[in-house]
């Protein structure tokens, strides 16, 4: 941090509605040029692994674990990056599946956070295929480790002293 700032970018990169390989290289790609450009915070769109617009594709497998994986490949990219990243996706939980924002930095997961407020009206029918973040935080396996999930989380980037932040999804 100088003078008490940080670079932080809001990037929304090309996507294509349920191609989780194609988003997770665009992704990645934009992680590389934030990073050569200082950006310490890195926050990506809601659900942008699979797109928001899935509609009742979120319920197939073939979607739930090609974000996952697109996850591991993000995860894996931010190796040795000095940021912390937020990525959305679709995430299954004790048998319910939950809009996300992962925070990612150096490698690992720091934490899940569930959207709380799904929108059910006009065009929006998020309720359909999710349900809302619970209150209380739980460890859950993800990326081959375990990271907290729930609402209620402030996550550090060691590098940058002083600087907590939290996510919040849309709403």
């Amino acid at each position: 941090m100088k003078d008490g700032y940080i670079k932080v970018a809001a990037i929304t990169p090309d996507v294509r509605v349920a191609d989780t390989k194609y988003n997770t290289e665009r992704i990645c790609e934009k992680i590389g040029e934030c990073s050569a450009n200082g950006v310490k915070i890195q926050v990506f769109p809601e659900l942008c692994i699979t797109g928001y617009t899935c509609g009742d594709l979120f319920l197939q497998d073939q979607l739930l674990s090609g974000a996952m994986e697109g996850l591991r490949e993000i995860v894996n990219c931010t190796a040795g990056v000095d940021a912390i990243v937020f990525v959305g996706l679709p995430f299954g939980h004790k048998g319910k599946l939950y809009n996300v924002a992962t925070a990612i930095c150096d490698g690992r997961v720091l934490g899940i956070v569930p959207k709380t407020f799904l929108p059910n009206h006009n065009e929006f029918y998020e309720a359909r295929y999710f349900v809302s973040g619970m209150e209380d935080t739980e460890l859950t396996e993800i990326c081959g480790g375990q990271a907290p999930i729930g609402v209620n989380q402030l996550f550090v980037c060691e590098s940058v002293k002083g600087l907590a932040i939290a996510a919040e999804i849309c709403e």
